[in-house]
Parts: structure tokens; C-alpha cells; sequence
């Protein structure tokens, strides 16, 4: 299994404000920003580092760096985008991607309409966000676009996890690593994550 999930009691106490149905706007997308950093912070636990020389105010010293131009967000519209501040306050330079899906409520299955990356996104590691792993649909074509495109290191980074979306990914993208904060029961007959948070880009930008 290819799926790391965050066991930690803060965690589990910020998930359970985000999941109350009561949580405001505001309360809620600043909490989503702050599961986003911890997630990167795992996400990043094998990044390779580089020994530069710095002077501290006492004396000159190795010292390690992360070289934040090899990496990339992809957040997937809408509710991506509000896991992002989260990771750019870890990794401010990195570069940032967008792909458009949408869900279609008959079908279940995401249509893309927009995609727009860095021009040497083939040279990067690639962080795809989306706060709800649900059916695994959005997140495996997301994948397949940035394969197509040269990508050779993708993780995806997510709040929330269905078992269904999680066997969609190791099935489809077996070499793509998962960070979560919680894996749930399952999907219900909408294909909503269960007990879930509802939507979360509604949530997030307060537009229902």
C-alpha cells in the first residue's frame, strides 16, 4: 500500500473541526491550509539536499539546502487551489500548475477543461493537491497529463481519502505516492466520501 496517512492527534483535532457541518468559512480554509504544510512536510521527507557554505553570526559552517526550483503544485480546480497556500509557505519558490476538472453528477467521471503547467515541468517533482481523494477519477487523469508530459516524480497530496479513490491510484499509478489525513469508510451512492466533510470546495469558498 502506497499511502502514508498522518497519525497525530493535532491532525486528528483539526479534522475534527473541518468535518462539523457548523465550521465557518474562514475557520475552515484556514484549517485546510494548515493540514496542506503538514502534509508537504512528509511529502518532502526524502527530498535530497544540497551542502552550501553560510556564515552564521559566530562563523562560517556547512549547511544543507533544498533547491526549491526542482519542484512544482498542481493543485486540481477549484478545491485544490485552497490547499495551496499551505504548501507555498513551505516551498515558496516552487513553481505552480492548474488543471480544470469538473465532476459530471450523472456520470461521476471528471471532464477537463483547463490544463497549464511551467515549460520545464518534465524536469520537476510534481505535488498534485486536492482535498478530497474520492472515486480517484480527477486525480488518475490529472496524473496521466503530467505523465504525458515528461513528469517522472509525482506525489498527491490530499485531506481526505476514500479507499475506493486510494485502489484507483495504486491500480492505475502504482508508482505514485499518497499523503493523507484520514482515510474514511467509503463512498456513498453520490460518490461522496463518507463521513467525509461534504464538499470541500464549496466549503472552502464559501459558495453553498
Amino acid at each position: 500500500m502506497n499511502t502514508l496517512v498522518l497519525n497525530n492527534p493535532l491532525i486528528e483535532h483539526k479534522l475534527s473541526i473541518i468535518r462539523d457541518k457548523n465550521t465557518g468559512t474562514k475557520e475552515f480554509r484556514e484549517i485546510i491550509g494548515e493540514i496542506a504544510t503538514f502534509l508537504c512536510y512528509e511529502a518532502m521527507s526524502d527530498a535530497k539536499l544540497e551542502e552550501v557554505e553560510i556564515e552564521t553570526p559566530i562563523c562560517k559552517t556547512k549547511a544543507k539546502k533544498l533547491d526549491e526550483n526542482k519542484y512544482a503544485f498542481v493543485p486540481i480546480l477549484r478545491a485544490g487551489t485552497g490547499m495551496l497556500d499551505g504548501l507555498i509557505k513551505a516551498i515558496p519558490n516552487a513553481k505552480i500548475g492548474h488543471v480544470g476538472l469538473y465532476r459530471d453528477e450523472t456520470t461521476h467521471k471528471p471532464i477537463r477543461y483547463y490544463y497549464k503547467m511551467p515549460k520545464d515541468i518534465a524536469n520537476r517533482e510534481v505535488i498534485v493537491l486536492d482535498p478530497m481523494l474520492a472515486t480517484g477519477g480527477s486525480a488518475c487523469d490529472t496524473i496521466t497529463m503530467l505523465k504525458e508530459d515528461g513528469v517522472k516524480t509525482i506525489k498527491f497530496l490530499c485531506i481526505i481519502a476514500a479507499p475506493e479513490g486510494i485502489k484507483k491510484i495504486e491500480e492505475i499509478h502504482p508508482d505514485v505516492k499518497i499523503y493523507t489525513a484520514s482515510i474514511d469508510e467509503k463512498l456513498n451512492e453520490n460518490a461522496y466520501i463518507v463521513p467525509g466533510l461534504g464538499d470541500a470546495g464549496d466549503r472552502i469558498f464559501g459558495t453553498k
